[in-house]
């Protein structure tokens, strides 16, 4: 079995703390060496608590989605013979409330828009290979959001 890891570091510093308006702003490093600037999402923490420049987790989940969708997409486009030359996602989640009243990301839509070299699939072709990728990512499987691809040739 895989194993993935990261470090979420986050420091106080000197600023206080008991008065709940401490920085969100945090990083994460992960094991391949990538530092990433994190932060509470603005919606939910206000700045300046919230660094809007850092990625919060919620925009981190959309971010997985999509990527896992469009390496699946990937091989399974190569394993048709077709050549993917631009793949862009404009991909966005949405927030809801289960049945507690507890927020959860409740919605994702993915909106790939896909450029193609030589041979150009129709859009039930496109809408296969989306579907294939979309029940082979791993990272779908591991969310009770509701994923949407609305695909596109650009």
């Amino acid at each position: 079995m895989s194993v993935y890891e990261a470090r979420i570091d986050w420091r106080r510093g000197d600023q206080p703390f008991a008065d709940k308006r401490y920085s969100r702003a945090h990083v994460w490093t992960f094991d391949g060496g990538a530092i990433v600037p994190a932060s509470s999402a603005p919606a939910s923490v206000p700045v300046p608590m919230s660094d809007p420049a850092g990625v919060d987790p919620e925009e981190a989940m959309v971010a997985s989605l999509s990527s896992c969708h469009m390496l699946w997409f990937l091989a399974f486009a190569a394993n048709a013979g077709l050549v993917v030359d631009h793949y862009v996602d404009e991909a966005g989640g949405q927030m809801g409330k289960d049945e507690a009243g507890r927020r959860y990301l409740a919605q994702v839509t993915l909106r790939p828009v896909t450029t193609f070299v030589g041979r150009q699939p129709d859009q039930a072709e496109l809408d296969a290979l989306h579907h294939q990728a979309h029940t082979h990512c791993e990272m779908a499987h591991s969310v009770k959001a509701t994923i949407t691809v609305e695909a596109a040739v650009g």
